[in-house]
């Protein structure tokens, strides 16, 4: 009966979780809106993938993306990670469908007897926390991988779903955020206290591309000499990213630097106005949509300068990414993007929406390469030494341990 209310995706090429009893056969349910292509769903991946190595055995429940989201199911699969898809996860609120969701997650929970739920994003953070209470499930954990409560909506919503998250997180055993920074504001929003929230750094592979990367692939595609200067972004095209903050700075850096060019790596709702917008700012010629790509190796061995321009970051995966590649990184000084660059010595910052001192330090990096250099040298020794997936995995497998042993003796 319960598979007849869950619709359990196996991914081709997946096996199943592993119940070895290296971690004493702990079972746990992790919830997640949407495998969505960005930073959240490389770490949900890597770290039930990396988990299962320790022991523990993993339910992936996910809501569907949207199309022009892309998915990483087959990162998914290539770690041997086994998603089933649950409707009601996404992002937009649906009484009636919110409604099935929880009541079918605590079924879920009832039936398989999970020892810990953790939750990640904020629908499923909502309905997996609810449903872990209800279902007597004796460790909860909620991850903040960011938060909608600057920046997203207007006041009134904001207010609404800030009071919404200070209550939820009354229902999690501990509160899990991606970076110092998310946690400050956590804490100035009123949302937890500071003691009740532990900060776990992003982890990714980074292995592949702190190596030689391939270089050309990007440009013959899109006919950019080797000679240009080329200065991208790699993410979603969403309005928190504020593209059009960096076109405009492309505007301004093609007045000094004609011969630049530009990337957009990635895909979301927004491409269509940045389209028109390219045009309207006679950029048609001078910046490619790339669209999704995989080969990220091909990608950052083409980029010159990496440019994040975003008005709220929980932690920026595209700069980690880049410093791994020893790019040089641009960047606004919001979020956590501050904990990956420091305080300038790993990469430039600069305000949020403003294009003119986004692109003053754009021109700064291709005209003072050699201190660009020296920089993403120290970029690229911070993150592999804090953003690794093995370093992600021991922390929440030494989280975990110690909620277990305080349950035990409480």
């Amino acid at each position: 009966m319960l598979r007849s209310r869950f619709d359990e995706v196996h991914i081709p090429g997946a096996s199943e979780a592993s119940s070895e009893e290296g971690a004493g056969g702990v079972r746990v349910v992790r919830v997640f809106s949407r495998l969505n292509i960005g930073g959240p769903s490389l770490h949900v991946i890597l770290l039930s993938a990396g988990l299962r190595t320790r022991g523990y055995e993993t339910r992936l429940i996910v809501g569907r993306e949207s199309p022009r989201e892309g998915n990483m199911l087959p990162l998914a699969a290539e770690k041997g990670v086994v998603c089933e898809a649950m409707a009601g996860l996404g992002r937009e609120i649906a009484p009636f469908s919110d409604l099935r969701a929880l009541v079918g997650l605590q079924r879920l929970m009832r039936g398989w007897r999970p020892t810990i739920v953790h939750t990640h994003t904020a629908k499923a953070g909502l309905l997996g926390r609810l449903a872990a209470r209800l279902a007597g499930v004796p460790v909860v954990v909620h991850t903040y991988h960011g938060h909608v409560l600057r920046g997203y909506f207007g006041r009134a919503k904001t207010a609404v779903f800030r009071g919404l998250e200070t209550r939820l997180a009354t229902l999690a055993d501990v509160l899990v955020a991606v970076s110092e920074a998310v946690k400050r504001d956590l804490v100035a929003l009123g949302v937890a206290r500071a003691e009740r929230i532990r900060v776990v750094p992003v982890g990714l592979d980074l292995e592949d591309l702190a190596g030689e990367l391939p270089r050309g692939a990007l440009r013959r595609e899109a006919g950019i000499p080797e000679t240009a200067p080329l200065i991208g972004m790699v993410g979603r095209l969403v309005p928190i990213k504020d593209v059009p903050t960096f076109l405009s700075a492309a505007r301004l850096v093609l007045e000094r630097r004609p011969q630049a060019r530009f990337a957009l790596v990635g895909d979301g709702p927004e491409r269509p106005a940045l389209e028109a917008l390219c045009r309207e700012l006679s950029l048609a010629g001078a910046v490619t949509f790339f669209g999704w790509r995989r080969d990220l190796a091909a990608v950052y061995g083409d980029l010159d300068v990496v440019v994040n321009a975003s008005r709220n970051e929980g932690t920026p995966v595209a700069l980690i990414e880049a410093l791994a590649a020893t790019r040089a990184v641009v960047a606004t000084r919001v979020g956590g993007t501050e904990d990956v660059l420091g305080a300038g010595e790993r990469g430039l910052l600069v305000p949020p929406a403003d294009p003119g001192a986004l692109a003053a330090a754009i021109l700064e990096t291709l005209e003072q390469s050699e201190a660009a250099r020296r920089r993403a040298q120290v970029g690229r020794e911070h993150v592999l030494r804090h953003h690794s997936a093995a370093r992600l995995v021991g922390d929440i497998d030494s989280l975990y341990r110690e909620l277990m042993a305080a349950k035990r003796t409480a």
